[in-house]
């Protein structure tokens, strides 16, 4: 497979920041989601955004801003299916998703998913994270779905469903696994003290 598109999903209402868009926040002097677009581009093809509301506010990133086709913000599984669509539309296979709060994603995150993929065959691959005890914690906002899927996600979605994990459990998901120690790669930021984390972790990323 050649490089895969990518959607940012930041389709969400950032309730326990206050509202308004978390990618947008300021990340040592820059906002969060030019960090996650350098980070990403290197390792895709074209990138997307799935955000709702005026996109002008994200004319500044040169990106197509995909809003939810359902209404009422469904979550983060809307997004995916607006990637999907999106992918299917520039005749790709398959679309990988990350989330626009987790600024620290692994560089080589479309990589692994890739290669994993051609071991497990033409299905979904998520991302996982392995803590010092040997747990896996799967993260199912970073995956690579095909767009073969796309009218399956759309049913599901209509019968109120709204669970990422659970449309993916569904359809016998393979695994790509980092190591969540000493620092957790999908480390994401939902909170006021999240964020303050993410500051000392950008500032100590720009000095290393």
């Amino acid at each position: 497979m050649t490089r895969p598109p990518a959607i940012i999903l930041a389709g969400g209402r950032a309730a326990r920041m206050g509202g308004g868009d978390k990618c947008l926040l300021d990340l040592d002097g820059r906002p969060m989601l030019a960090r996650i677009v350098a980070r990403l581009a290197p390792q895709c093809g074209a990138m997307a955004l799935n955000a709702n509301g005026d996109p002008g506010r994200f004319a500044g990133f040169g990106l197509p801003v995909l809003p939810d086709s359902l209404p009422d913000r469904p979550g983060p599984l809307a997004g995916i299916l607006a990637g999907m669509d999106w992918a299917a539309s520039r005749g790709d296979r398959a679309v990988v998703t990350v989330a626009g709060d987790t600024p620290f994603f692994p560089p080589d995150l479309v990589e692994r998913l890739v290669e994993r993929l051609g071991q497990a065959g033409d299905g979904i691959v998520l991302a996982a994270g392995r803590d010092r005890d040997g747990r896996v914690t799967d993260h199912p906002t970073f995956g690579l779905w095909p767009v073969a899927l796309r009218d399956a996600l759309h049913a599901f979605l209509a019968q109120g469903h709204r669970r990422v994990r659970g449309f993916a459990m569904a359809h016998a998901p393979a695994t790509a696994v980092w190591n969540a120690a000493p620092a957790d790669p999908f480390f994401n930021v939902n909170t006021p003290e999240d964020l303050e984390r993410a500051q000392a972790l950008a500032r100590q990323e720009r000095r290393a």
